[in-house]
């Protein structure tokens, strides 16, 4: 089931993303989230063109997409940044295509938003494939501009005109 974020979640999908700080490169976080940050952060969600959704599969959140801020500057309203996080035990299970489907679905139905944009970690083949059949375009890549688990590591961008 794909439905919005709620308050009840937000254990859970700190969780997920805990674990990928703490196990993957998906982000540049270095040290897991507090209950109390990652408040912050949902409360930024499922407000104007940034919605929050869960998929949820037998009780349980398996994982999540988000469309939020891009930059901070008014002039990129229109422009949202896209975010797919699935819990490891949910992986490769066609959990992450839905969540896509479904956030862009919405992000199409929304009159305010104009572009999607997506970083991902290069070399993460599985997001680059999982982008491109949604119709992402690649824009570019930017070198070694993070370091975690002691490799550098570089960064892709990839748009979608919604």
């Amino acid at each position: 089931m794909i439905r919005r974020a709620e308050l009840k979640d937000l254990e859970a999908l700190l969780a997920i993303y805990n674990d990928e700080v703490e196990h993957g490169v998906a982000t540049f976080d270095l040290h897991p989230k507090t209950l109390a940050q990652w408040r912050v952060w949902f409360d930024q969600h499922n407000i104007d063109n940034h919605p929050l959704i869960v998929a949820e599969i037998d009780g349980v959140v398996a994982g999540y997409a988000s469309l939020s801020s891009y930059r901070e500057k008014e002039a990129y309203r229109s422009t949202a940044e896209l975010s797919v996080y699935i819990a490891s035990s949910f992986r490769r299970r066609g959990v992450a295509s839905v969540l896509m489907e479904s956030i862009l679905t919405m992000a199409r139905e929304d009159p305010s938003l104009h572009v999607v944009v997506s970083v991902i970690t290069s070399g993460n083949e599985a997001s680059v494939k999982l982008h491109q059949r949604f119709g992402f375009d690649f824009c570019g890549r930017l070198y070694d501009v993070g370091v975690k688990f002691g490799k550098f590591l570089s960064i892709d961008h990839f748009e979608l005109k919604v």
